[in-house]
């Protein structure tokens, strides 16, 4: 279960009683909705089918892999497919691998998604061992699915760009340089990301 929408109200509210120009930006464009998804191997599963693809081909390949493997598949029945069953399915070589990665870790216990490490960053060292998982991954991933508030994905595009419209910068903000500008935004780091998409998104004045 990912953030709720008490907690990004609460948490943008504390933000913005501290910052005038995300007070008026916040009244302005509303609050972002919540982006809640299931805990557990199956929604990074379904990240792996969907990388590179358009919304409309990863639904139809999921819902296809999911046909083949029926409705409460383990780690095991991804596993037991060969190549050409999961081709069908229109996972490519590489998904393929980086599927059996992510249902290899698991079904020998060496990944627990019931028993994440509590820390942020130990959690993400721990979901970036899967192959094709990256940090931008494993931080969605902890910030839909486990809910964690302090989430900052610094790489993602459109928080660069959401950022720098709010703040009315030159350029848009590299991983690195947003990573230091959102400390100002801690403990509500995730909040703050989803408000910066909304904006993104939101017509100018």
């Amino acid at each position: 279960m990912g953030i709720t929408a008490e907690q990004i109200r609460a948490g943008l509210d504390e933000l913005a009683s501290r910052d005038a120009k995300l007070a008026a930006e916040l009244q302005r464009v509303g609050y972002p909705e919540p982006r809640l998804r299931d805990r557990g191997y199956k929604t990074l599963l379904r990240t792996i089918v969907g990388q590179q693809v358009s919304v409309a081909a990863a639904t139809s390949m999921w819902n296809k892999l999911a046909a083949e493997l029926g409705e409460d598949f383990t780690p095991s029945c991804v596993l037991e497919r060969d190549f050409d069953t999961l081709r069908a399915c229109g996972l490519s070589r590489q998904k393929q691998g980086y599927a059996r990665s992510l249902c290899e870790l698991v079904a020998a216990g060496e990944i627990d998604f019931d028993d994440l490490p509590e820390g942020d960053e130990e959690a993400i060292e721990e979901l970036t061992r899967i192959k094709g998982i990256g940090r931008w991954s494993a931080e969605i991933y902890l910030m839909f699915a486990e809910g964690r508030a302090d989430m900052w994905p610094a790489g993602d595009l459109a928080v660069q760009e959401g950022v720098r419209r709010l703040l009315e910068l030159d350029e848009r903000p590299k991983e690195k340089e947003l990573r230091e500008i959102g400390k100002r935004w801690s403990p509500h780091r995730a909040a703050m990301a989803l408000f910066s998409w909304r904006y993104y998104d939101a017509p100018a004045l």
